[in-house]
């Protein structure tokens, strides 16, 4: 491995630790060089909070070496002034002469601006290293900035025979079957700590009843987004509860919000993808778990608006019920979960 694709690689490392904690901003890992040793690094690990570069800068204990050493950084260097100040201007300010980059940052606020001022005030700059692990490491910043929606992710358990829930029949209670054991089902609070979204449909929130937070896990529950086309659900299930916000999509119109739960208008007579995804962008939000219903999921396959899908298998079988979606595309990962399994999919770019 060349010395700056293994350097850029301890970059992405160092950036995962900030998944989950750093929207709006993008994951970012920085470190610095002299001699092939590193001798400083850190990462970005909150939004209003110093970026990867002035923690990596910060960690340098002998600051007379940075005019000799190498900055290499995951995203290009912001260039404008945020909630902090721009890092172009702190690399020029610290002496570093030399800086190699992953990708551009797509944020209109910068595209080549940190490198043109690098650049233009005597700088070294190398872009384009290990391009694509670092667009899958900023894979929601990137959809989100280049395609205007966030990045999507289906995500289902189903039995060995196909179903992912029971018919309503079956059902005794108003909560959710489950299909997969404990740590699958820790592994999904896992990725809603990671995500800043997750979507259910009416029929999901009135049977399963579910909180959609991360009780499961250590970090922030998502929004809540629920399809309530005629304002029907109950205001006493819990995904109106006050432990995390939630946005409810309706044709109806209401004036007003709490601030925990917010009304958006959409119209349920045309397909609804393209519409959340607005709202979502319009919102800010960078990535969405659309977790259930069949119908829901069916809509975002069948508009071919989704990046991922994870399913969930179990050997356990309803011999009726509603059937589980199909998927026509690339299995990327497996992971066997004691008795379950965890098959994600990829869409194509």
């Amino acid at each position: 491995m060349h010395p700056h694709e293994k350097y850029i690689e301890r970059c992405i490392r160092l950036a995962k630790n900030g998944l989950g904690t750093t929207y709006p901003n993008p994951l970012v890992g920085s470190v610095i060089v002299l001699n092939d040793k590193i001798i400083g690094e850190g990462w970005h690990y909150r939004a209003g909070m110093p970026h990867a570069e002035v923690n990596a800068i910060s960690a340098v204990k002998n600051r007379n070496e940075l005019k000799n050493a190498t900055l290499y950084v995951n995203l290009e260097p912001c260039s404008h002034y945020g909630k902090t100040p721009p890092c172009a201007a702190l690399i020029l300010k610290s002496g570093i002469k030399r800086v190699v980059i992953g990708n551009l940052d797509p944020n209109p606020k910068v595209a080549g601006r940190g490198i043109k001022l690098l650049k233009e005030n005597g700088c070294h700059v190398l872009s384009g290293i290990l391009e694509e692990a670092c667009f899958e490491l900023n894979k929601r910043f990137f959809t989100y900035h280049q395609e205007r929606r966030p990045y999507i992710i289906l995500k289902w358990a189903q039995t060995a025979d196909g179903f992912m829930a029971p018919s309503s029949e079956i059902r005794k209670k108003q909560e959710p079957v489950w299909i997969t054991n404990e740590y699958s089902r820790q592994r999904v609070h896992k990725m809603r700590a990671e995500e800043m979204a997750i979507l259910v449909g009416t029929t999901t929130a009135i049977q399963d009843n579910p909180s959609l937070t991360t009780r499961s896990w250590a970090g922030s529950n998502p929004v809540r987004v629920v399809l309530d086309r005629y304002l029907k659900l109950p205001s006493d299930l819990q995904i109106f509860n006050d432990e995390a916000q939630t946005i409810v999509l309706t044709e109806k119109k209401i004036s007003g919000s709490r601030t925990d739960i917010i009304y958006e208008h959409v119209d349920f007579n045309i397909p609804l993808p393209e519409q959340i995804c607005r709202i979502l962008y319009e919102r800010e939000i960078q990535s969405v778990i659309v977790e259930g219903g069949a119908k829901t999921l069916h809509s975002f396959i069948q508009e071919d608006l989704w990046d991922e899908a994870h399913v969930f298998s179990a050997p356990v079988t309803f011999r009726e019920g509603i059937a589980a979606p199909k998927i026509s595309a690339e299995a990327v990962f497996r992971e066997a979960i004691k008795e379950d399994q965890l098959t994600i999919f990829k869409k194509k770019r």
